[in-house]
């Protein structure tokens, strides 16, 4: 299918890839399909991209890429909606809020995105105050394994 993006303009992508978050998206409790565009020689960043509004659309990233030891429990409830059984279907990504210059971007590591990369279906979880919505990029150099 062929959708209109905010960064890309009119992209053809393959409807089996949707990720559906039936509950939207904090702020956007309306949109429901995204997908995952990868951006061009840069296997660090990708973007969300809502399939049905251009404008709606976060630029994502492994949070791994930046603070190695990211670390939290999935509550049993997310892991039931999502149908997760097992840690190989899940998808981790944080969303960024790009600065110029980028060295002042920061990472969302308080409210990731939980994928099940099987189903895809996805959810956006608050986690306690141990991470920061606002976590700068800089103080944690990327990594792509």
């Amino acid at each position: 299918m062929i959708i209109e993006t905010k960064y890309f303009g009119s992209t053809k992508v393959d409807e089996e890839k949707v990720i559906r978050f039936e509950k939207g998206l904090p702020g956007f409790l309306d949109e429901k399909a995204f997908v995952l565009i990868d951006f061009p020689d840069n296997p660090v960043f990708q973007i969300l991209q809502s399939t049905t509004t251009p404008p709606v659309a976060f630029v994502v990233t492994s949070p791994y890429h930046f603070k190695k030891e990211y670390a939290f429990d999935l509550a049993e409830q997310v892991k039931e909606e999502l149908g997760i059984t097992k840690l190989e279907q899940v998808n981790v990504l944080s969303i960024l809020t790009l600065r110029d210059p980028f060295v002042e971007s920061t990472i969302n590591l308080q409210a990731p995105l939980i994928i099940n990369t099987d189903s895809l279906v996805g959810q956006q979880i608050i986690l306690s105050e141990e991470y920061s919505s606002r976590t700068p990029m800089q103080a944690e150099k990327a990594r792509v394994d």
